[in-house]
């Protein structure tokens, strides 16, 4: 297993064994799982945003924590705010990463991500101009969440 992946799964324990809230002092994380401070750093800027449902507060100094809070939201709640998340452009690798967080979020289903993932591949877009791509992708899949997830 991947040192990400082991940080990220003893941070989800900590916030199932706390209510859904825990404070890290990153150093003593790092320190009791054997890596380095920023790799802790790392895993909660990549897997812990709000878009996946977290909110990430930090306080520096001695006696300095990192809080996660994991928030709840309702499906076309979190679909909102994945759609205002995503800025002009988007590349393939990231409209991968949202697809593959709102399957593991329950937040869309499987049939329907591939669908998305499809339409948003470099392959359907073959015909767009390489420098164009990302922007059609980003109005492409925020307006196929749109379609799909609310009353408009």
């Amino acid at each position: 297993m991947r040192m990400s992946d082991l940080v990220a799964r003893y941070i989800l324990e900590m916030l199932d064994e706390q209510n859904g809230s825990a404070e890290i002092k990153r150093n003593e994380l790092a320190e009791d799982l054997g890596c380095v401070p920023s790799q802790i750093n790392y895993v909660i800027t990549s897997r812990f945003t709000p878009e996946q449902g977290y909110i990430v507060e930090s306080r520096r100094g001695g006696g300095g924590y990192i809080r996660i809070s994991r928030v709840k939201m309702d499906r076309t709640t979190a679909v909102m705010h994945i759609i205002n998340s995503v800025g002009n452009t988007l590349d393939k690798a990231a409209a991968e990463a949202m697809l593959n967080n709102m399957l593991s979020g329950e937040i869309i289903e499987l049939s329907t991500a591939k669908l998305i993932a499809a339409a948003l591949s470099d392959r359907a877009l073959k015909s767009v101009e390489q420098d164009k791509r990302d922007m059609v992708r980003a109005d492409l899949f925020k307006n196929m969440l749109l379609a799909s997830y609310t009353n408009t």
